[in-house]
């Protein structure tokens, strides 16, 4: 048996075709956390992969955030599966059970620790050296404590202790449990690139229910080795291997000894800022005859059966609806460009169904195609209704032209670089617009966001692409807009292109900062 689990950092990361990801990793459960889908942004395509029967929970009132998955192949089909860790969201006949004692918590604090979609439960029957057993993954994103928001620290303390009463209960019940995916808390300070003082680092409340969790404790590092450690890890990995161990697959402790093989990383996987994490055991799973409720294929949306009216109506109370128009936008929110892409829109012309026309209506047409001869003369005079519904012309910015631009390894921009510029018109200089986007997670901080591009293609170039464009790209600053709340919010302002790393690693970010001067 594989197991895997993966911070996908939105589904989009599967744009090369979803089961091709999911048959690379040649696993029998695959967890991804943070997909950043809704219940009406789920297409088959996505829901439906064959070969895999897949489980959602889905981020309630907040669009483009948050959200987990699991991927089960057919051959380990789970037996029950259930959405939410509280027991409040799961339906007649798919609940797996085992809540244990919820009283510290009221029922609003429940149903808020459900409402952001961040665990799926599947329960799974495998044979081990004792004879058939059961085994209970919880795939779960735990929320990360925003240092602006003091209620968000509570709320992340109040998820971890109902991870650790429903993993408990679970594991009393006679069930082995796999607790795996974006703990958002590193444990030991090896654990950390940056750890904010090693001799402190356990008052973190995270850190303590962690080691209060875990059986054991981890040996204490001193500085001298977390700096040497850290020396060494600079030198290779993904880009700079510098970032954040958050990302975790736990199990019982007998689980552990009787049946784990081994547990790795995989750096080379792009595509998302976290790399998967994979688990090899010795035991085999068996499958379910059918699909448990939760399933994605007994979606109606998905099954071809006609739905309710009432089905696309949602009842929606007015402290929501306050709720959702005072609400911020929140890191890793869903762009447009996500919104669309799942959505899956099919093109006009070939959205519409066509009808074979009968006798009857085969005379009906011929004669008003007659009448649409006499009427044509007039009907040019006045004017096409299609007229009104033309989209506005851009020619300046084809759609060609927008560039998506991955981080990497930087230096100064060379001497002549400025008279390769100046090679193009002066129009196309001032028109361009460059900046390029570079993501570093440390414990899912996402304190910047870059600008878009858009370049603009002119005919006027007839050297081809400008040289010191791509130099500007390749090797120029990186442009970002501050979003706090604060005397600079919105205000634009440069740092270095090189993805974030040791101080001791030539080929990280140096620190380099210069603000935008819009008067130039």
């Amino acid at each position: 048996m594989k197991i895997v689990t993966w911070n996908i950092n939105g589904i989009r990361t599967f744009k090369n075709g979803i089961k091709t990801t999911l048959d690379s990793f040649d696993a029998d459960i695959i967890c991804v956390q943070e997909t950043k889908v809704t219940r009406d942004l789920l297409d088959e395509k996505t829901a439906v992969v064959d070969g895999y029967n897949s489980y959602f929970s889905f981020s309630r009132g907040r669009s483009g955030y948050s959200g987990v998955a699991t991927y089960c192949k057919d051959s380990a089909t789970p037996f029950l599966a259930e959405e939410g860790l509280t027991g409040l969201l799961a339906n007649q006949g798919e609940a797996v059970g085992c809540y244990g004692d919820q009283v510290e918590l009221s029922s609003e604090e429940l149903l808020a620790l459900d409402n952001e979609g961040r665990a799926v439960i599947t329960q799974h029957h495998f044979i081990g050296t004792d004879g058939p057993q059961k085994l209970t993954v919880i795939n779960v994103y735990c929320p990360r404590a925003d240092p602006d928001k003091p209620e968000r620290k509570q709320y992340k303390l109040q998820f971890y202790r109902l991870l650790q009463c429903r993993a408990e209960t679970m594991l009393s019940s006679g069930s082995h449990v796999i607790v795996l995916g974006d703990v958002n808390t590193s444990h030991p300070p090896i654990d950390h690139c940056d750890p904010d003082d090693a001799d402190n680092c356990e008052d973190n409340p995270g850190r303590k229910w962690l080691n209060h969790f875990l059986f054991g404790t981890a040996e204490k590092n001193t500085k001298d080795e977390l700096k040497e450690i850290s020396q060494k890890s600079a030198s290779g990995g993904k880009f700079t291997n510098y970032g954040t161990r958050i990302d975790y697959i736990f199990a019982d402790r007998c689980l552990v000894k009787s049946a784990f093989i081994c547990v790795d990383i995989m750096p080379e996987v792009e595509g998302s800022d976290h790399c998967p994490v994979w688990a090899q055991l010795s035991c085999t799973l068996q499958a379910s005859p059918k699909f448990p409720p939760l399933c994605t294929r007994h979606m109606p949306e998905f099954t071809g059966r006609q739905q309710k009216l009432s089905r696309f109506f949602v009842k929606v109370s007015e402290k929501d609806r306050v709720f959702k128009d005072s609400e911020e936008s929140l890191p890793g929110s869903q762009d447009t460009g996500g919104i669309l892409e799942n959505l899956n829109p099919v093109v006009q012309e070939n959205s519409v169904a066509k009808k074979r026309p009968t006798c009857r209506e085969k005379d009906t047409n011929a004669h008003k195609a007659k009448r649409s001869k006499q009427m044509k003369t007039e009907s040019n005079a006045k004017g096409s209704l299609l007229a009104f519904f033309k989209p506005k012309q851009t020619p300046l910015i084809p759609s060609s032209g927008n560039l998506s631009l991955k981080p990497t390894e930087s230096s100064q921009d060379s001497p002549d670089s400025e008279s390769d510029t100046r090679s193009c018109p002066g129009n196309v200089q001032t028109e361009t617009s460059l900046s390029m986007i570079t993501e570093m997670e440390t414990e899912n901080q996402d304190e910047v966001e870059g600008e878009s591009t858009s370049i603009d293609k002119s005919k006027d170039c007839k050297k081809g692409p400008c040289t010191g464009f791509w130099k500007a790209v390749l090797h120029g600053p990186v442009s970002y807009g501050l979003k706090k709340a604060g005397p600079n919010l919105g205000r634009q302002f440069f740092v270095c292109a090189r993805p974030q790393g040791h101080p001791s690693n030539s080929q990280a970010r140096c620190n380099f900062f210069a603000w935008v001067d819009k008067g130039k």
